[in-house]
């Protein structure tokens, strides 16, 4: 079984910046494409970013554009999401997730992703 757990949320102002990570194990992570997604209370879960499994493709959703940034360290069996000029609009609870198979090319919705973790707040407030 694939294990995920995510870390590094918090509260933050608005325009600052978080990093999350999501740590890895139960499976070979280098050959994992791996993606972030964020869910409000009353609000459908939402992608964020994917990175393939060899870290040379990244997508990311029209609205985190040009303000979050995927990468990931096979090293470290670790995938993060650096988050900067955060808005309120960005506060969620974030989770990292994996899909079943390897090698996939990323996908976009949830029902393209097999395995998740816990999730990590992120508050954005004045």
């Amino acid at each position: 079984q694939v294990q995920l757990v995510e870390s590094g949320g918090g509260l933050v102002q608005p325009g600052g910046s978080l990093r999350l990570s999501c740590a890895v194990s139960g499976r070979t992570f280098s050959s994992l494409t791996m993606g972030w997604f964020r869910q409000d209370p009353g609000k459908e879960r939402e992608f964020v970013a994917a990175i393939s499994w060899s870290g040379g493709g990244t997508y990311y959703a029209d609205s985190v554009k040009g303000r979050f940034s995927i990468s990931r360290d096979n090293a470290k069996n670790t995938v993060y999401l650096q988050m900067n000029s955060l808005k309120s609009e960005d506060t969620a609870v974030y989770y990292c997730a994996a899909p079943l198979l390897s090698k996939v090319v990323p996908a976009s919705t949830p029902s393209g992703y097999r395995y998740w973790g816990q999730g990590t707040q992120v508050t954005v407030s004045s």
